[in-house]
This record gives C-alpha cells, sequence and structure tokens, in this order.
C-alpha cells in the first residue's frame, strides 16, 4: 500500500528543527524513527502512532483513532489515526509530539552495520 506523501510532508514540517529523525519504508508505508524506535508512521492516508502502553487506552477513547492490528491483531500501544482527524497542522503536531515524547523514554536501539 502506498502512503500519502502529502501527510509524510506535513510530518517532515512538523519535525523540521529536528535532526536526529530518520525514515525508513516498512508496513509498505513511511516509518519516522528517533533513536531506532518508530515513533509514527503513514500507511495509506492514515497515521500509525506509537503511544505506548499507558496513554493506550485514552488514544483509543479519542474520535477517528483505532487499534493499529496491522498484523491481524491489535498492536498495544499502537494505534490507527484516520485523516480527518487530522486536518488541522496541530492535531498532526501534536500526535508527533506525544509520540516522539513516549520514544524519547525508550534506550535507544544499538546500531547494526550492515
Amino acid at each position: 500500500m502506498a502512503y500519502d506523501e502529502g501527510m509524510a510532508q506535513r510530518i517532515r514540517e512538523t519535525l523540521d528543527e529536528r535532526r536526529d529523525i530518520s525514515e525508513r519504508r516498512m508496513f509498505g508505508g513511511l516509518a519516522f524513527m528517533a533513536d531506532g524506535h518508530m515513533f509514527v508512521g503513514v500507511l495509506g492516508d492514515t497515521l500509525m502512532a506509537r503511544v505506548g502502553p499507558s496513554a493506550y487506552a485514552a488514544a483509543l477513547a479519542r474520535p477517528q483513532v483505532r487499534e493499529m492490528d496491522f498484523t491481524g491483531r491489535p498492536l498495544r500501544g499502537y494505534v490507527y489515526v484516520d485523516s480527518a482527524a487530522l486536518v488541522s497542522d496541530q492535531a498532526l503536531a501534536d500526535w508527533v509530539e506525544q509520540c516522539l515524547a513516549f520514544v524519547a523514554t525508550l534506550p535507544p536501539k544499538p546500531v547494526v552495520n550492515r
């Protein structure tokens, strides 16, 4: 599945000041990474958001948010956010910032030479 380049560009613009973010194609879409951890991604026109286990229930209670079930079973700590919930740049920025804050609590992944 392709990803919405417009949403990807909006995420890039939100992260404009950050130089420690990388992008990687995964899940058939585009993932944004910090310290080796995916924190948001774009799959079609849907945002994949890594909110973490403690914020999972609250995220699911928000409008136009559902379980991320990419593999056929829900991935706890990850949600899909429909594009209708991301019309404003501030709404998208809020999700990106929340997800960045969560992955900042995780230890950096070791660098693997390929």
